[in-house]
């Protein structure tokens, strides 16, 4: 993480990518583990998430206790209104559908038709800030279904209907790195924060605004990607897939 953002402004952060749990997305701006307050000092952040998990019980207490927010109209609107400026909502764009393609060594965000963060970042003026987390798509390994098969087309369909995807994964054991289960594996994850993109408050943008500030944010994404990318652990070959 890096450079603190000006107090004045409020911004829709854009967190990449999903893997299975958002451990990065978690960790960072629902937590003080990696020391948000102080790397962004007056900056408040609320990680938003599907409203689905609001309605499980001990989940919902539990993401509630850590001020998680359901990704919807009416709490982004109160999330970017609420005490001026220095508000940030974190919307982790690929969502449901990108984590049913989370394997390591892979780098492939869910962005191409995802506009909707950008329609309300310009209805709202907020500045958008690409995130990228190296190494959230290490935490577990996946069985991964080729498209077309029946088995990706029923994960799909049970995404359609559950509001998230059914994937198929396994971590560590409790006590061995060796064996299979629900323990993440010993990976680490580094998030970076690109610089804000300036965006104009416009209560009724048209596609091609729409389209033109999603195409920045786009190329920011990259940008953001390939100058840290070597530090991180990956060959300068490596680039960001877009889909």
């Amino acid at each position: 993480m890096r450079d603190p953002l000006r107090r004045d402004r409020n911004y829709v952060f854009g967190y990449h990518p999903h893997g299975i749990f958002c451990f990065g997305a978690f960790c960072n701006f629902s937590t003080e583990a990696t020391g948000f307050s102080k790397k962004f000092p007056g900056i408040r952040p609320s990680l938003a998430t599907l409203a689905g998990n609001f309605r499980l019980p001990v989940l919902r207490d539990y993401i509630m206790f850590a001020g998680i927010c359901p990704v919807n109209r009416n709490s982004i609107d109160y999330l970017l209104a609420r005490n001026g400026t220095g508000n940030a909502v974190v919307i982790v764009v690929g969502g449901a559908a990108e984590s049913l393609d989370c394997v390591p060594g892979q780098n492939c965000v869910t962005l191409k038709n995802r506009k909707g963060f950008v329609k309300l970042a310009l209805q709202k003026g907020a500045d958008l800030v690409p995130v990228y987390s190296f190494g959230e798509n290490e935490a577990y390994h996946q069985v991964i279904f080729e498209e077309g098969s029946w088995r990706r087309y029923l994960q799909r369909k049970l995404q359609k209907l559950l509001g998230f995807a059914p994937c198929l994964f396994h971590g560590c054991g409790f006590f061995s790195s060796e064996s299979w289960g629900m323990v993440p594996y010993c990976k680490p994850i580094n998030t970076v924060v690109g610089e804000p993109i300036t965006v104009p408050k416009v209560e009724e943008p048209t596609p091609d605004i729409v389209d033109m500030y999603h195409d920045m944010y786009i190329r920011s994404l990259t940008e953001l990607f390939d100058k840290y990318k070597t530090r991180f652990g990956l060959e300068e070959t490596e680039s960001l897939l877009i889909q």
